[in-house]
C-alpha cells in the first residue's frame, strides 16, 4: 500500500486556526445550546480528517502505468528487441542438475503463433542432455525496480516439468546468487498438477540454507487454462496473486541486502526447465513429451508512488 500522509500536516495546519477561531465566536455569542456546538465541532473534525486524508486516497488509488508489454500478437520467433535467449548453464545443468539443453531461435522450442508465447520442450538429444527447451530473458531490455509483472498463462503437466516466471537482479550488486536476490512470480512441478508456489531468495532465505520463503496455493485448472500470474514489488513488500487473489507477501524486515536485496533493477525470465533439484523430483516421464508453457501475454507497471 502506498499512503502520502504529508497532507494530513498541511490539512490540519490550515483548518486548524479556522475550527479554534469558529469555537471562540459561538462561545462568546452564548446564544446556541452547547449540544449544538459539540455537533459543530465534531462536525468541523471529520470535515478536516476527510480533507487530509483525500489525497492519500487518490494517489493510492492512481492506476498503474504500463510500461512494457508483449502482447504476441504477432507470428514467428518472440520480439528480439524485447526478448534474449539464455544458455550459460547448459553445460552445468543450471546449479539445479537439469536435464534440458536451452536453444536458441529454434522455432520447434520457441514461437509466437495465433495470439500465444509457446515455450516447448521435446524428447531429443541435444549435445549432452536427452530434453530440448527454452529460456527467455528481458535483460538489457526491461529491467525495473519496483513494478508490478502480470503474466497470463498455462503450464504444462506431467512429472518431470518445471515451468516458471521469475526474475533476477540484472547487476548482481550484492554478489552472485542468492545474494543479490530471486523472485518467483510463479513455479509449477508437473507431479503436484494442482499446486502453484510464489517464493523469494536472498542470501539469508534461500533453499539452500533451508530458509527459502515462500507459500503455495491451489488452483487445479493450472495445466487446463489460462491464469493470471501477478507480482507486486515495492521497497516495503513483495506481494503475488493469482487471479487478482493474494496469497504470498515477503516484508522487508529492515536487516539489510542480506535480507532484502530488492532495491535494484531486476529482469524477467521464462522457461520451461525439465527434471532438476525440484522438477524431477519424482522422475520423468519421457512418454508425455513435447510439454509446453502458453503465455497469453506479458505486462510490467509502474506506480506513481514507486519511485526508483
Amino acid at each position: 500500500m502506498w499512503v502520502d500522509l504529508s497532507s494530513w500536516k498541511q490539512v490540519l495546519t490550515a483548518h486548524i486556526g479556522f475550527i479554534l477561531s469558529s469555537l471562540l465566536k459561538i462561545i462568546l455569542m452564548r446564544k446556541i445550546p452547547v449540544s449544538v456546538i459539540l455537533l459543530i465541532i465534531c462536525f468541523s473534525f471529520l470535515q478536516t480528517i476527510r480533507a487530509a486524508t483525500a489525497g492519500s486516497v487518490k494517489k493510492e488509488n492512481e492506476p498503474w502505468k504500463l510500461v512494457w508489454s508483449d502482447e504476441f500478437n504477432y507470428q514467428g520467433l518472440p520480439d528480439s528487441t524485447k526478448w534474449n535467449y539464455d544458455t550459460r548453464g547448459n553445460e552445468y545443468g543450471w546449479g539445479n542438475n537439469e536435464a534440458q539443453w536451452y536453444t536458441v531461435a529454434n522455432p520447434e522450442n520457441c514461437r509466437v503463433e495465433n495470439g500465444y508465447l509457446l515455450i516447448t520442450a521435446k524428447k531429443e538429444p541435444v549435445f549432452n542432455k536427452k530434453y530440448s527447451s527454452v529460456r527467455l530473458t528481458t535483460k538489457g531490455k526491461g529491467d525495473w525496480k519496483y513494478c508490478k509483472v502480470e503474466v497470463r498463462a498455462k503450464l504444462p503437466s506431467g512429472n518431470g516439468t518445471w515451468p516458471a516466471i521469475w526474475m533476477l537482479s540484472t547487476d548482481n550488486p550484492y554478489g552472485g546468487w542468492p545474494k543479490s536476490g530471486e523472485i518467483d512470480i510463479v513455479e509449477h512441478v508437473g507431479f503436484n498438477p494442482d499446486t502453484v508456489f510464489s517464493t523469494v531468495h536472498t542470501g539469508k532465505f534461500n533453499h539452500m540454507i533451508g530458509t527459502q520463503v515462500g507459500k503455495k496455493t491451489g488452483l487445479p485448472t493450472a495445466t487446463t487454462a489460462f491464469h493470471v500470474y501477478t507480482t507486486e514489488w515495492n521497497e516495503k513488500e513483495i506481494r503475488s496473486f493469482v487471479d487478482g487473489i493474494h496469497y504470498f507477501t515477503f516484508r522487508n524486515n529492515g536487516e539489510g541486502f542480506e535480507a532484502w536485496p530488492f532495491d535494484q533493477p531486476f529482469h524477467l525470465i521464462l522457461n520451461l526447465a525439465i527434471g532438476g533439484g525440484l522438477g524431477g523430483k519424482k522422475g520423468i516421464d519421457d512418454s508425455l513429451f513435447p510439454h509446453s508453457m502458453e503465455v497469453d501475454y506479458v505486462r510490467v507497471y509502474k506506480h506513481p508512488e514507486c519511485v526508483d
